[in-house]
């Protein structure tokens, strides 16, 4: 009885972690758009914060700093961890020139970019449920942007929809290299890929000039702090801290709060526009999205 209630427990409070994770993920966008930095700097601040609080975290937890991994999986960690770095940037660039709907749906195109790339990487067939969920995501996408509506979109909302398509194109990567490179130590795996994420955007701040002339006052490094403190280091570990006890389906279904949140946020607080076509568009790319998941994650039971 006492078992089962624990279980009960740790199930539901599992659950309320994931979902606090997938709610400050979600709302990103909107700290972005007041944060005067350039994403570059920003995207190296995140990983240097982000890492910093979950080393804390795991020092806390541990009382002794021992990775349980090995000299290739490091290696492996710190390629997908710059993918990380770039995949901010480009994400924060998507938020400067587009709204944080187009931007948050645009970014989660990465489902349906795996699925095309998964025949090359897992040996995996292309089926037509698979294809169908990718061309939902496409026709989703045209809808969210307007293309398909009275208006000209213009050239701002353009390079903000190529920055979340390659935003996704990097998270896509990162999605497969990490399946390729499984490590069991998720705090640790974590931690080495954000520290990685942000060392390897030194010299390219340093290369185009970035670090030049910074002028932020006390509430940009308010927000700051929030974005790699709360959005990466608290969130991480709420989301790492809540797997264990959750079902991969579970992870794969709730994990699509981030967007809809986001798309919420950025209709109440930034007064986006959302339109019919909008909507619809929305529920095709993230109906996709679950779609093509459910057959794998169910499999995995």
């Amino acid at each position: 009885m006492i078992k089962h209630i624990n279980y009960i427990v740790k199930h539901y409070k599992s659950r309320l972690m994931f979902i606090s994770s997938m709610l400050i993920f979600g709302s990103i966008g909107i700290f972005r758009r007041y944060i005067p930095l350039s994403s570059g700097i920003l995207a190296c601040t995140r990983g240097f914060l982000g890492g910093s609080f979950m080393l804390l975290c795991y020092t806390v937890k541990e009382r002794k700093l021992r990775f349980k991994i090995n000299r290739k999986q490091f290696f492996l960690l710190c390629i997908t961890g710059a993918f990380i770095g770039v995949n901010w940037i480009f994400l924060f660039e998507s938020y400067n020139y587009t709204s944080v709907a187009v931007s948050t749906l645009c970014y989660y195109m990465q489902p349906a970019i795996v699925i095309l790339l998964s025949p090359l990487f897992f040996k995996e067939k292309l089926t037509v449920k698979k294809l169908s969920c990718v061309v939902s995501s496409v026709i989703g996408i045209a809808l969210v942007s307007g293309v398909t509506s009275v208006r000209s979109i213009g050239l701002t909302d353009i390079k903000g929809i190529i920055f979340g398509l390659l935003a996704a194109v990097f998270y896509s990567a990162v999605v497969i290299m990490n399946k390729k490179n499984p490590v069991d130590d998720t705090y640790g795996k974590t931690i080495v890929q954000l520290f990685s994420a942000a060392i390897i955007l030194l010299p390219y701040l340093l290369f185009t000039g970035n670090l030049r002339g910074i002028s932020i006052d006390v509430k940009s490094v308010i927000m700051i702090i929030i974005v790699g403190v709360l959005h990466t280091g608290i969130a991480y570990a709420l989301y790492f801290g809540s797997l264990n006890h959750l079902s991969s389906q579970t992870v794969a279904i709730m994990s699509y709060i981030d967007p809809i949140f986001a798309i919420i946020l950025s209709t109440v607080f930034l007064k986006e526009p959302m339109t019919i076509f909008s909507a619809v568009g929305a529920v095709m790319v993230i109906g996709a999205a679950i779609i093509s998941e459910t057959d794998v994650f169910y499999k995995e039971q």
